[in-house]
Parts: structure tokens; C-alpha cells; sequence
């Protein structure tokens, strides 16, 4: 499965291998990546469906160059549920961009509007919700979404839509679309 990143939650964790003699150690880091709010001036999970996007250093991800990692196409595991927690993994960096399956998508309330997960139709089909974190007013949500999905929020219907020019990117734009 291929897996384009048009951007990453709020909250980062890193774990190091265990073997503090091994000379690969730092390049076996392991990246965690999950959604947050503020609260009392810090960001913090609060979530409401909990689940990660796993990153790895030997697979090509930098994590002190995150922004070069946006628009980046990897080759990922199939999305799974361990723990009761929602869980992809990122092999690694594709070295020439291929189209993807699903972009890894982020949104914030304050940006496209409220979303109302309970309600039905508020994503369109094959939209994979990975992590959900929510604190009064603020929700964040990381989402796997296939070329054309949608999403339905307080400030009306958001479609995927990959660039012609570089249809392995893509961007969220307000519109109309049935669903």
C-alpha cells in the first residue's frame, strides 16, 4: 500500500532501540505520530479514538525535517487494530513518487469545521480514521483517505483532491459533493 503524508498530528514520541552498545541504535529509531489540543497552554492526546502513524529511521523518515517528509509517498503495512489501538506503519520512503492508495490527512476543527463523528455520512467510504482527539472546542483528527473521498463538517463538505500535475499529492477543498 502506498501512502502520500499531506501532514502529521500534534504529537510526536520517538523509542530507541534497546541495545545501548549498538552502533545502528539512533538509525533504528521507531517515530510515533498521533493527534492533540491544546490544554492549559500544552499540547496533549485527549483521545477519543486512540491510534498512531508509525514512522521508521531505517525506512528514510527525518524527523528533524518533517516538513520535507510532506508530499513524500511511502510504502506502507496494511492499517490494523493491536491493543484496541488504530495502527499504521510506514516501511519506508519511496525514492521515486508513485500515485497512492491513501493520503495520511490531518484536520483541525479550527480549520475546516467541526466534525461530528457520530453522525451518519460525515466521511465518505473507504476514509480510514486512525486517531481522534478532542478537548472542548478543539478536535484533531489524522485520517487515511483514497483520491476523492470526502469529508462532511459544521462548515460543509470537504473533498480530497489530488493535483493534476502531481497526482501523488493532494489537498482538503470545500465543495459540494453528494455522499
Amino acid at each position: 500500500m502506498r501512502v502520500t503524508v499531506t501532514g502529521f498530528g500534534s504529537v510526536w514520541r520517538a523509542r530507541f532501540g534497546t541495545e545501548e552498545n549498538d552502533p545502528k541504535r539512533l538509525a533504528r529509531r521507531a517515530y510515533f505520530n498521533t493527534t492533540g489540543v491544546r490544554v492549559n497552554g500544552s499540547i496533549r492526546t485527549r483521545p477519543k479514538i486512540v491510534g498512531h502513524a508509525r514512522f521508521n529511521g531505517v525506512g528514510g523518515f527525518d524527523p528533524n525535517r518533517t516538513l520535507a517528509m510532506i508530499h513524500s509517498v511511502f510504502e506502507c503495512a496494511e492499517p490494523c487494530i493491536w491493543n484496541g489501538q488504530n495502527k499504521v506503519l510506514f516501511k519506508r520512503i519511496l525514492s521515486v513518487p508513485q500515485q497512492p492508495d491513501y493520503f495520511l490527512v490531518v484536520v483541525r476543527a479550527a480549520e475546516v469545521g467541526r466534525l461530528e463523528l457520530g453522525s451518519p455520512a460525515w466521511r465518505s467510504e473507504g476514509t480510514l480514521l486512525i486517531s481522534f482527539s478532542e478537548c472542548q472546542d478543539q478536535q484533531e483528527a489524522m485520517l487515511l483517505m483514497p483520491p476523492g473521498s470526502w469529508l462532511r463538517t459544521a462548515l460543509g463538505t470537504f473533498e480530497l483532491r489530488p493535483f493534476v500535475s502531481w497526482p501523488w499529492t493532494a489537498r482538503l477543498q470545500l465543495g459540494s459533493v453528494g455522499g
